[in-house]
């Protein structure tokens, strides 16, 4: 009898035992990884499970892969570049993810006054900037060019959901949101996955910091100066934030010494002048994605009005000033203000 109860002690004692003092978590690791997607090198560095982490960066890395199959202009067999193909002749019908997408970018369209426009297709072409460095076009090219742009030539039918232009040459180019909109998938997955920590970037052009490494505060990152890429400008400390970047510099050529960038003005259907970069920090990397263009081609003082439509935003802009460079900060409604340091001048 005495030995029944000591054996029934012993396996009480051993149930509290594992009930108090339950399997310690996994170690987490810090694992660095990048893939060639988009034209760019996304990259994720992030702190999880030893076991699971990998494979969860190569489902993130996947996503990528999939929505440029999805959205690329590039790609003569992307229904958006089938979209490009047929909907002047008519209503195209197009999966549910591309339409809330053409329709959330149509949106950042209106709300800038045709500042960011998705129709810039045809306007990329004519300057050159389609695979290529950028050239001047003749005046026919550009009128021709033209003629295609402004995103209210895009129709969208919710019931239908089918998408389709008013007119012949209207081309779509995601080129400048579509990026933005990858980082906050490959986010939504890794989150699903239970990363809570990781700062995921689309080329350095688009980052979002989830959560902040062990021990810290936020993910640090940096803004290269936009006249000199070399030289770091300012600093600052993310978390559950995104930060885009746009710049002259990035893609540019020169002629009889003036600049031409990139960065279109739907408005002109020419390059911007008068700016050499923004940065914007946003909720999201879609919003920071299409708003670095926005402010860029606004400006300063319509940037001041524009960015009271969007929550939660800031933006630093830098005008030239011979070799150099002002800087002014903005803020829109509701907006946590970072704190930056460093740099070449000093923050307002």
């Amino acid at each position: 009898m005495t030995s029944v109860r000591l054996s029934s002690l012993l396996r009480g004692a051993l149930f509290v035992a594992s009930v108090s003092f339950p399997s310690p978590p996994p170690p987490l690791v810090r694992l660095e990884a990048t893939r060639l997607s988009m034209g760019s090198a996304y990259s994720i560095i992030a702190h999880g499970d030893a076991a699971t982490l990998p494979g969860t960066l190569e489902t993130a890395f996947d996503e990528v892969d999939r929505i440029d199959r999805l959205m690329s202009h590039y790609k003569p067999e992307s229904p958006l570049s089938r979209l490009n193909r047929e909907a002047a002749a008519g209503p195209v019908r197009v999966d549910p993810e591309l339409f809330s997408f053409l329709a959330e970018a149509l949106r950042y369209g209106s709300e800038s006054g045709g500042a960011f426009d998705i129709t810039v297709g045809p306007l990329m072409k004519a300057w050159g900037f389609f695979r290529g460095g950028g050239r001047l076009p003749s005046a026919p090219e550009l009128e021709a060019a033209r003629a295609g742009v402004g995103y209210t030539h895009v129709i969208l039918n919710p019931r239908d959901r089918t998408v389709s232009f008013d007119r012949a040459g209207v081309a779509l180019d995601l080129g400048g949101i579509a990026k933005g909109y990858a980082v906050d998938q490959m986010v939504v997955l890794l989150r699903r996955a239970g990363v809570q920590a990781a700062l995921v970037s689309a080329g350095g052009s688009t980052v979002y910091a989830l959560g902040a490494p062990p021990g810290e505060e936020g993910w640090p990152v940096e803004i290269a100066d936009p006249v000199d890429p070399g030289v770091v400008a300012f600093r600052t400390r993310l978390r559950d934030r995104a930060l885009s970047v746009s710049g002259s510099a990035e893609k540019s050529f020169q002629r009889d010494g003036v600049t031409y960038s990139h960065i279109m003005d739907p408005r002109t259907g020419r390059p911007v002048q008068g700016m050499v970069g923004v940065a914007v920090l946003a909720e999201s990397g879609t919003a920071g994605d299409a708003l670095d263009d926005v402010f860029f081609v606004l400006g300063v003082t319509a940037s001041r009005r524009s960015i009271r439509r969007f929550p939660g935003t800031e933006a630093l802009l830098f005008e030239p000033r011979g070799k150099e460079w002002t800087m002014t900060r903005l803020h829109g409604p509701r907006t946590r203000p970072a704190h930056f340091s460093g740099g070449r001048s000093t923050m307002p």
